[in-house]
């Protein structure tokens, strides 16, 4: 008997028990279904990690000064000031934009109304370095800034709480008893990393050293940090690389510390990347019960067929030909069930890019392991059953049926 009479006869015997047989695939199913599922979301996860963090920066660096992150524990003063800035935009061809801040927290008057907010004093290639956008006016520019002129630009949510649905745009509003004219408002970006960038307010660096924070040393204007954006991914580390030489060659030490939200990408993408494997073998663990389930109902198959495997061997089909019958029966119900749930996985896959924020991705990997995996544990799980059945002794199976 060859191969395509032996696959002939397992799929009749197999449709003439359409209930059994479905739900012996269904461990199948469900395994597969679920190991692509757990895939496709861990991918997504990962996805959507990424354009967060890009969404808020593209390609940035952070250069903070030593007593930003010593505590005071260190004698000397060091310190980060503005005509750093220049120096790095000037001589750090890798840099693209960069934001100097100067922050505080403060509170914004208007008409009897107050709101608390986060007042940072910054330049604009802030909008680069932070991706953020003016919804309504505009920012200030770089003639405003060197003016010391008083304006600000509110965050949706500030702009919300002062001025509910009325224009903002022209209003005097007060920081620190002084009149500041608001001419734009952000749109929302919401918070990363603690801060919320809906409820800040910006000014120029110039008029918060001077009227605001009051800040003057022998090197110039002190600032709390630096933030830049390289011109792209592959230009971080030669920014990084160009930033601490410069600063250095200007502090005559290093006094200060860059660090990338590259990165903090890394490590996003090792942790979403853990969780995807985790998912994965979580979900694998259906598809080893799967097979547990096909071999126990090919083994109650070989005893309820014991006269008809007598009768084959009596008649002269060898071991081989029984051996092969109860595989290829086995390795059919693990493939038509790893179709059934790839075909679940796949459109659960694309339901989780409707419902939720996660882009619907289906790896084309996953579905190859999934189907490979299935159609294996059939022929791993079906082994022990067609062995047994093919050792039956056709007078011992004839006399005992």
């Amino acid at each position: 008997m060859n191969l395509l009479e032996n696959t002939n006869m397992a799929v009749k015997t197999l449709t003439a028990n359409k209930l059994r047989s479905t739900l012996t695939m269904l461990g199948i199913i469900i395994g597969n279904a679920s190991v692509i599922a757990m895939v496709a979301i861990g991918q997504g996860a990962k996805q959507f990690t990424q354009q967060k963090l890009e969404s808020f920066g593209p390609h940035q660096l952070t250069i903070f000064s030593d007593t930003s992150f010593r505590q005071g524990l260190s004698d000397e003063t060091s310190e980060i000031v503005l005509s750093d800035v220049d120096a790095i935009a000037t001589q750090a061809p890798a840099v693209r934009e960069i934001a100097p801040h100067i922050s505080f927290d403060s509170q914004l008057l208007f008409q009897g109304r107050t709101v608390k907010v986060s007042v940072t004093g910054t330049t604009p290639g802030i909008l680069y370095v932070r991706s953020l956008k003016v919804e309504r006016g505009r920012f200030f520019d770089s003639i405003e800034q060197k003016q010391n002129v008083q304006v600000v630009i509110l965050g949706s949510t500030v702009a919300r709480k002062l001025f509910g649905s009325s224009n903002s745009l022209g209003q005097i509003i007060q920081i620190n008893n002084l009149n500041f004219q608001v001419i734009g408002v952000m749109q929302s970006k919401g918070a990363f990393m603690g801060i919320n960038y809906d409820e800040s307010a910006y000014i120029p660096i110039t008029t918060m050293a001077d009227r605001l924070a009051g800040r003057r040393s022998p090197n110039g204007i002190p600032i709390d940090y630096l933030e830049l954006s390289a011109q792209d991914k592959e230009s971080i580390k030669s920014a990084a690389f160009q930033v601490t030489n410069i600063l250095t060659r200007r502090h005559g030490k290093k006094d200060f510390r860059v660090d990338a939200n590259k990165s903090v990408q890394d490590l996003m993408n090792q942790v979403t990347g853990a969780l995807s494997l985790v998912l994965a073998a979580i979900a694998g663990i259906s598809l080893f019960v799967g097979g547990i389930g096909i071999m126990n109902i090919m083994l109650v198959s070989v005893r309820e067929r014991t006269h008809e495997i007598g009768l084959r061997k009596a008649i002269g089909a060898t071991q081989k030909a029984i051996l092969t019958q109860f595989l290829i029966e086995a390795v059919i119900l693990s493939i038509a069930g790893g179709i059934i749930g790839t075909g679940i996985g796949v459109s659960s896959s694309l339901l989780i890019g409707i419902f939720t924020p996660l882009q619907a991705t289906v790896p084309v990997g996953a579905i190859i392991l999934a189907a490979g995996v299935s159609g294996g544990i059939g022929l791993i799980f079906g082994v022990a059953p067609a062995r047994q059945a093919a050792r039956l002794d056709p007078i011992v199976a004839l006399r005992g049926s």
